[in-house]
């Protein structure tokens, strides 16, 4: 019986970590161009389950004209669904200012079933956001 327990418990294991797998890597978008504006972001998922996020805008008439913004915390995958959360006494300081509680992207990739030749680019999806600019933003993965 314990046996039976154990196996069951490892294949449990190596489902849940295999999903989340899919899903680690390094995300971005750049919009605009270096001549005008430039709008850049960045988001990396680790393994062990943290995330480093950098937003980085050139507005060559803005005040400042080049501003880099950043965020970190955790990260849990479940239904196709990247949940992010910080803490507020370990994630938050003068360089990490971003608060990514109560935010939620969508993981967008082909299914190993689609056959057709299609080219459908793996991506996170925001969808839910206290940060009002991270709403609707499409990152892909490098």
């Amino acid at each position: 019986m314990r046996k039976m327990i154990l196996i069951l418990f490892l294949m449990v294991s190596l489902v849940t970590f295999s999903q989340s797998e899919k899903v680690v890597g390094d995300y971005k978008i750049t919009l605009g161009n270096k001549e005008n504006h430039l709008i850049e972001y960045k988001l990396v998922l680790n393994r062990d389950h943290t995330f480093f996020f950098r937003a980085f805008t050139d507005i060559k008439k803005g005040i400042p004209p080049k501003v880099n913004t950043y965020g970190k915390g955790t990260w849990a995958f479940e239904n196709n669904i990247v949940s992010f959360s910080a803490d507020k006494t370990t994630d938050f300081n003068d360089k990490y200012t971003l608060d990514f509680n109560n935010t939620q992207a969508r993981f967008v990739a082909k299914s190993p079933r689609d056959k057709t030749n299609r080219d459908i680019k793996t991506k996170l999806r925001f969808f839910k956001s206290n940060i009002f600019w991270m709403q609707r933003i499409d990152l892909f993965k490098e």
